[in-house]
């Protein structure tokens, strides 16, 4: 059977997915014993990567060619359905809305916010929908893989985990990954290859971020 497209380019970025779900910052999460401030610095990163995603869903909005194309963009619209998350997550770790909303955009934070941005605002709805579909992917895949581990003895990261490992984001990623399949069959070898570099572009961005909250990047200087 031939693959889809999704499933081609989720194979090309095989490598840095395994990455993040390896990557130390969960193992510790899990295991409870993850520093308060890395989760700190991550829910405040997180929360204003999610501003920039919704961003720009908002801006492929405006090119979306049908109803269809916006029912399925709709499905990860604005408000993204992590920002109730967000809240009660905040507060469990000693933080606050305002307190998330007055954080500086780490490095890596501010380079995968302006990728996206620039790809919604710039380039055609098939690149948009790659560069924005890893990031909803890669957490209904780590929700399905931290299901079958035991639960972290820390309560604050329980609640994280259980939003995840409960597939609230399965539909969207569904959703999304149609408009990916159609608008790849609509688009030239170029327009595709071009879509595979923002798919890989945003999957390494994803690694970064997770790296960044583990070392609670900064800027120099």
């Amino acid at each position: 059977m031939r693959r889809s497209f999704a499933e081609y380019l989720r194979d090309e970025a095989r490598p840095i997915w395994d990455a993040i779900f390896a990557h130390p910052f969960l193992a510790e999460l899990v295991a409870g014993t993850l520093p308060l401030a890395k989760f700190q610095y991550f829910l405040t990163q997180d929360y204003l990567y999610l501003e920039g995603f919704g961003r720009a869903v908002a801006l492929a909005l405006g090119r979306a060619p049908d109803s269809d194309a916006v029912t399925r963009l709709a499905a990860r619209v604005l408000t993204p359905i992590e920002r109730p998350l967000h809240a009660r997550l905040l507060g469990l770790a000693g933080l606050s809305v305002d307190d998330a909303k007055a954080a500086e955009p780490s490095p890596s934070t501010r380079a995968y916010t302006d990728h996206m941005l620039a790809t919604a605002g710039l380039r055609g709805l098939g690149e948009t929908v790659a560069a924005l579909l890893p990031c909803p992917w890669s957490y209904d895949e780590i929700g399905t893989r931290l299901a079958g581990q035991r639960e972290s003895p820390d309560a604050t990261y329980r609640e994280w985990v259980g939003f995840y490992t409960s597939g609230f984001l399965r539909e969207s990623v569904r959703a999304w990954r149609e408009l990916l399949e159609l608008t790849a069959t609509q688009s030239s070898t170029a327009e595709r290859a071009r879509m595979q570099e923002a798919f890989l572009l945003s999957s390494r961005y994803e690694l970064a971020f997770w790296d960044a909250a583990f070392r609670r990047e900064g800027w120099p200087g």
